[in-house]
């Protein structure tokens, strides 16, 4: 006998499952034989004829464990089909040894609609005219028509046969040539190649990805009062096409629409995929403009949730949850928390454009060469032996020599007064760099003065640094650690006579790295709309050199005033940052050293410290990384599920996981409990809450989600995406509603039929297989 299952096993979600597919034909509600029944509690544990069934806290001495284990052969049960599998017997052991709890109340009588019911294939039946059957599809469809009184009609010409399936698969007529080939075409497998080569036509996928993107409601635009253009939203369609044509196996094609950032993290497509989950209409009015503190902003959130698991529940399982938002289900088994447990899955997650990198080489390198500057920044014993390792030191001796020869000399400035247009507060720090805090402003301009002893002056740097104190450790203010730098302006006069301050023309501005549409020669342009941004790369450190148009030169030294402004709002602000000059006629293409390496670099070879020849091999090393990812082509950008992304107005990332409650009546102000993040208990053997590792970590929501609809159980994913296509082969499906197979939806015409296909899909997964 196998033993108890040695997991905590919930009723709804493990046993009755088991008990609706297993025990129902001969123990429900239409037949009772011994006397007993389990589709009622108090029956069930009552039990029948031979007594209780089911002893609580006994599996070994209940009757229904010996009967399903097979421990009295000749009563096994069930009486009928193959006997209960191990891991069931030991589920219901568990059960019961845990005291077989039952809630109150008998089995809804609406899980025992035919969509939630086991897949198991039927056998393919017997048939008047054998002769005409070429694949089970035919048999099924054949003995159908035999059961009317009907015959099959005959079958069609040649000329019609080309057009049907050419339209079909491609969309497109056949030309002339092509039909006069086929007619000619004496081969027995004439139809058969002319599929093949029709499935294997980039028209295909261009074909049935429209058929895709109308179930998904996918649109170039936002929808809504302003619709405004979505001009990242097509990767996604390409996505779709180029999955088709290469016949993704169906179960990854659904994942990675959920969760591919998550599950396939180095597949560029796992990105593009999340494409699905942003497709619908998006309230710009109230996503972007309304604040957050407010019940409208809150009720735009659950709304536009609300679209992403409608899109995902009728896309992948046919099921109409949005019925759930104000009460239970009237009509399916699903329950209002299930439903607010659908939404917390997306609680993460927004709308918006995030980078990718189209090219799998391309992520690769970047992901590793973020992996090596990580592991280079870490500061512990293990990362400094790697640094004193002889190919870390030949590297930093070579990088030293390259230095030499295009040595340049930054004098870090000391800021002598600074001020705040809108408040921000500065604090001066021991590095010579201003620390900005207190109330954050939307906008504001810095303005420091700094005294520099240099006679000549070619350029000037602004450093932003990272710091532990800012968000997502800066450098800047904004809640996802990005800035906004609109305009960098110099003016300077003689220290003599500082009342001669006049304004510096800049020549160039360049940056260690811009944000894409966001450079730093938007500082330099003279356009407030404009500004340099240093998003996605933020919580490190930048820089920006600019070049004066022409060198100054003030015998006896400088005084320098900066003005800082910026203007792009959201609090787009530096949080600290620290200046520079040099008179170096190289500045604008020069290679930034710290301070502190340039320390070390002013010491002979043999004074420096065991600590000093580390900090220069990872600085050097660091240099070659950041030099090897400024060389990699820019990322291109898709608008999909993002949980990052970069402010706008008040659309702005959750930075976690957002608060979602079961609401009474769908009403945002009348919240009755936190949501479980999970699926449909009406799906037998898949679990309804999800059990995360972290649940606070949105990825893992998502890919719970993905897993469970991908789930080789999951009844209704597969009979939902074999009716899809028969609906866009044939005008309709085999149920007519094919995004809803519930009970308000249409009843299967051909029920085992579909079940067949159900079955025979999920064990190959190929599209094409199946069109063919």
């Amino acid at each position: 006998m196998p033993p108890p299952a040695r997991r905590r096993v919930g009723f709804a979600a493990d046993v009755q499952p088991i008990l609706v597919a297993r025990c129902f034909a001969c123990h429900g509600p239409d037949k009772q034989e011994g006397g007993l029944r389990f589709d009622r509690r108090d029956a069930a544990l009552a039990g029948g004829e031979s007594g209780p069934a089911i002893v609580p806290g006994n599996s070994a001495g209940s009757l229904l464990i010996q009967l399903v284990a097979g421990a009295q052969p000749e009563r096994r049960m069930p009486a009928e089909g193959e006997p209960l599998s191990d891991e069931q017997v030991s589920v219901l052991r568990a059960w019961i040894d845990q005291g077989a709890e039952w809630p109150q109340g008998d089995v809804d009588p609406r899980r025992l609609h035919w969509a939630y019911q086991p897949l198991v294939p039927p056998p393919i039946p017997p048939v008047s005219r054998p002769d005409w059957v070429r694949n089970p599809v035919d048999a099924f469809i054949l003995a159908r028509l035999d059961d009317l009184g009907l015959a099959p009609s005959a079958e069609a010409e040649r000329r019609t046969l080309i057009r049907r399936l050419t339209f079909d698969l491609i969309g497109l007529p056949p030309t002339p040539e092509e039909i006069a080939a086929f007619l000619a075409d004496p081969a027995p497998d004439a139809y058969e190649r002319l599929v093949d080569r029709l499935l294997a036509s980039p028209r295909y996928g261009e074909r049935w990805a429209r058929h895709w993107m109308d179930v998904v409601h996918f649109a170039e635009t936002h929808g809504h009062d302003q619709d405004r253009p979505r001009p990242h939203a097509w990767p996604y369609r390409d996505y779709l096409i180029r999955s088709l044509n290469g016949d993704t196996p169906y179960d990854r094609f659904v994942m990675e629409q959920v969760a591919g950032d998550v599950l396939y993290p180095d597949d560029p497509d796992g990105i593009v995929a999340l494409g699905f989950l942003a497709a619908g209409p998006w309230d710009e009015s109230s996503l972007l403009n309304i604040a957050d503190d407010t019940v409208d902003k809150q009720i735009a959130r659950y709304l536009d949730r609300d679209d992403m698991l409608t899109t995902t529940m009728a896309t992948f399982t046919g099921t109409s949850v949005q019925c759930a938002r104000c009460h239970d289900h009237k009509f399916d088994p699903v329950s209002q928390a299930e439903y607010y447990g659908l939404q917390a899955v997306f609680a993460g997650v927004d709308r918006a454009n995030r980078p990718y990198d189209p090219d799998p080489r391309v992520a690769r390198t970047r992901r590793a060469l973020a992996a090596l500057q990580a592991e280079l920044e870490r500061r512990d014993a293990a990362t400094d032996a790697l640094l004193l390792a002889q190919p870390y030191q030949t590297a930093a001796a070579s990088w030293e020599r390259q230095l030499a020869a295009e040595a340049v000399l930054w004098h870090v400035l000391t800021p002598a007064e600074f001020s705040a247009v809108e408040g921000s507060t500065a604090a001066l720090q021991p590095d010579r760099s201003l620390l900005y805090g207190g109330p954050r402003p939307e906008k504001d301009t810095y303005t420091i003065v700094a005294h520099s002893p240099l006679e000549a002056i070619t350029a000037v740097r602004l450093e932003v640094l990272a710091d532990p104190s800012l968000p997502m450790q800066g450098p800047g203010r904004q809640d996802n650690g990005n800035l906004h730098l609109s305009e960098f302006r110099v003016e300077a006069a003689p220290l003599s006579d500082p009342m001669r301050l006049q304004a510096v023309p800049l020549r160039a501005a360049t940056a260690d790295f811009d944000q894409e549409g966001w450079t730093a020669a938007h500082a330099i342009d003279g356009q407030a709309a404009t500004a340099w941004g240093i998003y996605p790369n933020v919580g490190r450190s930048h820089h920006v050199v600019f070049e004066l148009a022409e060198p100054l030169h003030h015998a006896g030294g400088t005084l320098l005033r900066f003005t800082l402004e910026q203007l792009h709002g959201s609090g787009h602000l530096m949080g600290r940052l620290r200046l520079s000059a040099t008179d170096s006629p190289q500045a604008a293409r020069a290679r930034v050293v710290p301070e502190t390496v340039a320390s070390i670099l002013a010491k002979p070879s043999t004074e420096r410290s065991e600590q000093d020849r580390v900090e220069l091999a990872r600085f050097a090393a660091l240099s070659r990384v950041a030099a090897a990812l400024e060389a990699l082509p820019p990322p291109q950008w898709v608008y999909a599920a993002a949980a990052e992304f970069e402010p706008e107005g008040n659309h702005k990332p959750a930075g976690g996981c957002r608060p979602v409650y079961v609401l009474r009546r769908g009403d945002v102000s009348s919240p009755v409990a936190p949501a479980v993040p999970g699926a449909l208990a009406c799906v037998p053997g898949l679990p309804v809450e999800f059990a995360l590792a972290n649940p606070e970590e949105e990825g893992q929501r998502r890919a719970a989600l993905a897993r469970w609809l991908a789930d080789q159980r999951n009844v209704l994913t597969w009979r939902c995406i074999v009716n899809r296509v028969w609906h866009y082969h044939f005008g309709r499906g085999l149920v007519q509603t094919p995004n809803d197979l519930g009970h308000q939806g249409g009843p299967p015409s051909h029920p085992e039929l579909l079940d067949w296909l159900a079955d025979w899909f999920r064990q190959h997964g190929s599209l094409k297989q199946l069109h063919r």
